[in-house]
């Protein structure tokens, strides 16, 4: 499997959305350069390099490096962000939307890590703008699992005297699953995420 294969999460046509397709292999090129080298010590030259093009044409598409970067962590935390929506509007209790919501997103996670470990870890290299775009973003994330666990609360189904506190872990619990995931490894996306959705049943004290 391509890192870009890696990157679709299965998708035929891995960043669909992003056009004319020169930009769109820009920007994989882009999540396979920052993934193995690093934002900063990734250059324009690397990118287009890898999307078979040269430096210049890389600007007719993107006027800068972090523009990439932008690209990419929005579409990224928009499809993350979607994923929670779908699974707290879903029908069933808290406890059922809340193992949803974890076994989806970490499936993302870990089907699409190359891509989420850009999107999740490169964060300070964006300016100011972007970045609190960026931020507007995960804590609009927050919300959404902070929700579901209130309404946990609220309904006697989880025992969780801290709230906020919970939501954090439940998150960074997920989020992590892009830094580690291996596709030679011995769980597949979708078992990685049912494990974590059992543990964070666990976590709130669902079923007690």
């Amino acid at each position: 499997m391509s890192t870009a294969e890696e990157t679709s999460g299965g998708e035929m046509r891995p960043w669909a959305e992003v056009t004319p397709d020169a930009a769109r292999r820009l920007l994989v090129a882009a999540v396979e350069a920052f993934a193995e080298r690093g934002y900063h010590a990734t250059t324009t030259r690397d990118i287009a390099g890898r999307a078979g093009m040269s430096p210049a044409a890389l600007y007719i598409h993107y006027k800068t490096k972090e523009e990439l970067l932008h690209r990419i962590s929005r579409i990224g935390h928009d499809k993350a962000l979607a994923i929670l929506n779908a699974a707290a509007d879903g029908e069933g209790g808290a406890a059922e939307r809340l193992s949803v919501a974890v076994r989806s997103f970490v499936r993302w996670h870990a089907a699409q890590h190359t891509t989420a470990r850009v999107v999740q870890y490169e964060l300070e290299a964006l300016g100011p703008d972007a970045r609190a775009e960026i931020l507007a973003l995960r804590r609009q994330t927050d919300a959404v699992v902070r929700g579901i666990i209130q309404d946990g609360v609220a309904a006697g189904e989880f025992d969780v005297p801290d709230v906020p506190g919970t939501t954090l872990a439940v998150l960074s619990l997920c989020v992590d699953v892009a830094r580690w995931f291996n596709v030679n490894g011995p769980r597949t996306p979708d078992e990685v995420g049912a494990l974590y959705a059992d543990l964070v049943l666990r976590m709130v004290g669902a079923g007690k």
